[in-house]
């Protein structure tokens, strides 16, 4: 982790470092508001700004994926590669998909735009919300 902040030419402070092992694995797909709430109490001296900071650095970088799937709010996701979300419109949880992106036929070109990234996002009723 210690690397990942160097090669961003970031100090490895205590809450940076907090911030990247609380994002490691982390399914849930947090917003910086959620973070720093989660994170606050064990490190006092923690600001939103430097939250919103590193999660903008590791973003640029290609460490982890901003995505932009619930208009409430920016979330972001530790796993950067192209994968699928889905956002339950009642509970507002967002969810990775097993949907295999690299199966979807997308040209490289489409008239005269040039394709770069792709992203899908799908929105209804998680199966919790659906059943109740």
């Amino acid at each position: 982790m210690i690397n990942i902040l160097k090669k961003l030419g970031l100090r490895a402070t205590p809450q940076r470092m907090a911030i990247l092992e609380f994002l490691s694995g982390n399914t849930a797909h947090p917003s910086v508001e959620e973070i720093y709430r989660k994170l606050k109490p064990d490190y006092p001296s923690l600001s939103p700004a430097t939250v919103y900071n590193t999660l903008e650095a590791l973003a640029g970088a290609g460490e982890i994926q901003e995505i932009t799937i619930d208009p409430q709010r920016r979330r972001f996701d530790p796993n950067p590669a192209p994968h699928c979300h889905f956002l339950c419109k009642k509970c507002r949880r967002v969810y990775d998909l097993d949907i295999a992106l690299d199966s979807l036929t997308i040209p490289e070109r489409l008239e005269d735009f040039k394709i770069q990234d792709l992203s899908l996002y799908l929105y209804g009723e998680c199966p919790h919300c659906a059943n109740n």
